[in-house]
């Protein structure tokens, strides 16, 4: 019973994620060339993840995102089963959140969908992985100690809304393969047939995250 309230949690996260975010998204009107959007962008996506940390993160850890779920398994932090079981709750939440998207705004908003950077797939690829490592690497560490477990959600927050400030410009920051599905799969068109990248690049780079945390992390004998 325990495991399936944790996947409703996550499942509840990441509905509210891409709601609220990709949302603002939409409704400010996000690109590099609205300094405004971009920045209340950044902050909506920021901001989102503060509020599920406080809210949902004692139920489920507030993962909201398969590439720190990926992170967390390889970490030892979580077992295969509830891995599984995370992924699909997070996708089922960002599938229903595109979904009400798609109700409030209509598909040619383009949902908040991610894109690639000048056409270059290999190019956006890069730029995922390492806005990935960055952002995973910051949760690794940050939930490493309970003694962070205070303001871990609010470094969390912070780091997201880091990865976006710098990385809206290049794809629109995905960082995290549910959100980026979600919204792809009403929005259709290049958003749906890209979407792999943006699932792929995520995952690479959390599992590169929790690796090289691994080795950076000291030992109780160091």
């Amino acid at each position: 019973m325990q495991s399936f309230k944790k996947y409703v949690a996550e499942c509840i996260g990441t509905f509210v994620l891409v709601l609220f975010a990709c949302g603002t998204a939409v409704a400010v009107k996000c690109s590099a060339d609205n300094p405004a959007g971009y920045l209340i962008t950044a902050l909506a996506f920021g901001l989102v993840i503060v509020a599920m940390a406080y809210s949902i993160g004692n139920v489920s850890g507030c993962h909201i995102n398969p590439a720190v779920s990926i992170a967390m398994l390889i970490s030892g932090k979580m077992s295969f089963g509830d891995f599984v079981g995370y992924i699909v709750a997070q996708f089922v939440g960002a599938i229903a959140g595109g979904a009400v998207l798609l109700g409030f705004f209509g598909a040619e908003s383009g949902l908040g969908t991610n894109g690639l950077f000048q056409g270059d797939v290999w190019l956006s690829l890069v730029i995922e992985v390492i806005l990935t490592f960055v952002f995973v690497l910051s949760i690794l560490g940050v939930t490493s100690k309970k003694a962070y477990s205070n303001v871990a959600g609010l470094v969390i927050g912070l780091s997201l809304t880091l990865v976006h400030l710098y990385g809206i410009y290049f794809t629109g920051t995905s960082v995290n393969p549910a959100r980026s599905f979600g919204p792809a799969l009403f929005a259709g068109g290049d958003a749906l047939t890209n979407v792999w990248v943006f699932i792929v690049a995520p995952l690479v780079g959390g599992v590169l995250a929790a690796l090289v945390y691994k080795f950076l992390a000291p030992k109780a004998d160091d």
